[in-house]
């Protein structure tokens, strides 16, 4: 099992996801001899999942079922172990796409938090690129060793335990990219700069305060980058249901009613299509939004070394 290389079958020791639904799932390694509890019942990593396919049906002992999914980056961030703040696909998706990342791509990045966005860069670099990750709490470092490691992707990452701040990524001239998710990320502007390769390696900061971007881009402008620009991505989810309205009576009925000598207090001419018309409704499908939606999550603040 690899975070950037399907298999088919589920083995002893990979990460696979239980799927109990699109808002219930979590993530689980498997090991002979091992059983896991869910609402359904109990699975045994034996029998029902060694040697399946990724996507397979398991029932499990109270009769429910369960789907166990290959692991992505995306699964993988909305089921991950938090251990500081995390980006979600909705920036990870725009950061991507901005950093102009491909397979082969150097990238460095600070700080590495609980990996959800180095699985993303990972995936996107593979399976010639390589990713620099820096991470100054030494616990979380070594956690991140752990589980790239676990989700065999040890080979296209490298975890440095420093400050950015003061002793840079590790690594000169070489980067494509560079990404800060640091509480003073004009501090790393300079080392980022000297990470960055000779000519056109672009820069993206990541900062949940507007102050913290207005020094970023002071920094950026003093170390020479260009295209500064700054976005706040804004997800709006809307749910597709049915509305019935009633058909509004715009007068040409009535008119029509008195031209033709209609009596509407009449009781046979109750059923007539004109009453029904008056009084009937009209069903059709519209997108509604939620009534409570993620708000703002930090600014993305781009530049291109010139």
């Amino acid at each position: 099992m690899s975070f950037v290389e399907y298999g088919d079958t589920i083995k002893d020791g990979d990460t696979a996801i239980v799927f109990l639904g699109h808002e219930s799932m979590f993530p689980v390694k498997v090991q002979h001899g091992t059983v896991t509890q869910t609402k359904y019942g109990v699975i045994r990593h034996s029998t029902d999942l060694i040697g399946k396919k990724y996507g397979s049906k398991v029932t499990c002992s109270k009769g429910g079922w369960v789907f166990i999914l290959h692991p992505t980056p995306e699964l993988w961030t909305m089921n991950l172990p938090h251990r500081t703040q995390i980006l979600y696909s909705t920036d990870i998706s725009i950061i991507t796409m901005m950093l102009e990342l491909k397979p082969g791509s150097i990238v460095c990045e600070s700080g590495t938090g609980s990996g959800s966005l180095s699985h993303a860069l990972i995936r996107t670099v593979a399976p010639t690129g390589h990713l620099y990750t820096v991470e100054f709490h030494q616990q979380r470092a070594q956690k991140a060793r752990e589980e790239f490691r676990e989700h065999g992707v040890e080979h296209l990452v490298t975890v440095t335990n420093q400050d950015v701040c003061k002793n840079g990524f590790g690594v000169s001239n070489i980067a494509d990219a560079v990404f800060l998710d640091i509480p003073s990320p004009w501090e790393a502007i300079g080392h980022a700069k000297s990470a960055l390769k000779a000519e056109g390696g672009r820069i993206c900061s990541f900062s949940p305060c507007i102050e913290q971007v207005q020094r970023t881009c002071l920094a950026m402008e003093e170390y020479g980058f260009t295209e500064i620009n700054t976005l706040e991505i804004l997800l709006r989810v809307y749910n597709v249901r049915t509305i019935s309205l009633q058909i509004p009576d715009l007068g040409k009925a009535a008119e029509d009613n008195s031209s033709s000598g209609f009596d509407s207090s009449n009781p046979s001419h109750q059923g007539s299509p004109c009453a029904n018309l008056q009084q009937g409704t009209v069903q059709f499908k519209s997108g509604v939004p939620l009534r409570e939606v993620v708000g703002h999550t930090g600014y993305l603040t781009f530049a291109t070394k010139s």
